[in-house]
């Protein structure tokens, strides 16, 4: 009788570097150098999801631009804040407004959409135990995705104001940024303030990007990623809605998304958005930290 052949040793997918005969790592061999970032930001950059993703962002001013020409000055509001009421009175005003409408829902997508395509991208094409059979260790694979992701989430949300400053003043001109409340700001000071606006967005969508990259982490299907850390941040936005849940509402990251409003006076108010970001910046290290816990005793099958 003839002994039968061994089945053949699938790849590790530990993420660590396969050990010499000594027990020590193959020579050369250098974790913090497996997937670099400029890689990872190539590989992101190329795929037809990021282009249509800038391409809306950057036509959205655009479409504003038509909607006023076509509807007429836009109609004055009784509200303390309301930046729709001076939308066309500067460039400066055309910008903050755009950022008004969007910082709801628009540029949660492309957060939910950067963050949550990571890992379950990766599974999805079975290309993941192939990564980390490299090797590439599973926390620098985790961080060098997280990293780029965050980045491109951020290149989105300055890249909607950049347009909507540049084609509104070309639409209204250059000039000083109208205050809703009266009186009004240089156009230098406004762009400062545009800037710490953009800042304190992103930091309120640390959420959504935690969330979905954590879900992304968990299941292989990246739409479920996607639309689940849209689908809860929508949940957010309902249930503070809900007066009746008092000062419940203040431990919802939703409840100061729009604090950033009170930049747009003539004498900005910190205390709501350093409020906001305290509770952003909360959930959003649970939520990574449960990524990284998951990811690494995850099976790795695909």
């Amino acid at each position: 009788m003839t002994a039968s052949t061994p089945p053949p040793t699938p790849p590790s997918v530990s993420g660590t570097a396969p050990p010499s005969p000594a027990g020590e790592a193959a020579p050369g061999y250098r974790p913090r150098r497996t997937l670099p970032l400029r890689v990872e930001a190539v590989r992101q950059l190329r795929r037809r999801r990021t282009l249509v993703t800038g391409l809306i962002l950057a036509a959205l001013p655009f479409v504003l631009i038509a909607a006023f020409a076509i509807g007429g000055e836009p109609e004055q509001g009784g509200r303390r804040i309301n930046l729709m009421d001076t939308a066309t009175a500067s460039g400066a005003n055309f910008a903050a407004m755009a950022l008004f409408v969007s910082a709801g829902f628009l540029l949660v997508v492309p957060v939910a959409l950067f963050c949550g395509d990571t890992v379950a991208a990766e599974a999805g094409w079975s290309s993941l135990r192939y990564l980390l059979a490299a090797p590439v260790p599973r926390s620098r694979l985790l961080l060098s995705k997280l990293a780029v992701a965050l980045a491109f989430s951020a290149a989105a949300m300055v890249l909607l104001p950049l347009v909507a400053l540049a084609a509104g003043a070309v639409a209204y001109g250059w000039g000083p940024l109208v205050l809703p409340t009266g009186g009004t700001l240089p156009a230098g000071e406004a762009v400062v303030r545009l800037g710490i606006t953009v800042a304190y967005i992103f930091v309120s969508q640390l959420v959504t990007a935690a969330l979905a990259f954590w879900l992304s982490t968990v299941t292989d299907a990246p739409l479920g990623a996607v639309g689940g850390a849209i689908g809860l941040t929508i949940v957010g936005n309902i249930l503070d809605a809900v007066t009746a849940l008092g000062d419940w509402r203040e431990l919802l990251p939703a409840h100061r998304q729009y604090a950033w409003v009170d930049v747009f006076q003539g004498g900005p108010a910190w205390d709501g958005m350093l409020r906001g970001a305290s509770v952003s910046v909360a959930y959003a290290l649970v939520l990574f930290a449960l990524a990284f816990r998951h990811f690494r005793s995850k099976d790795i099958v695909s």
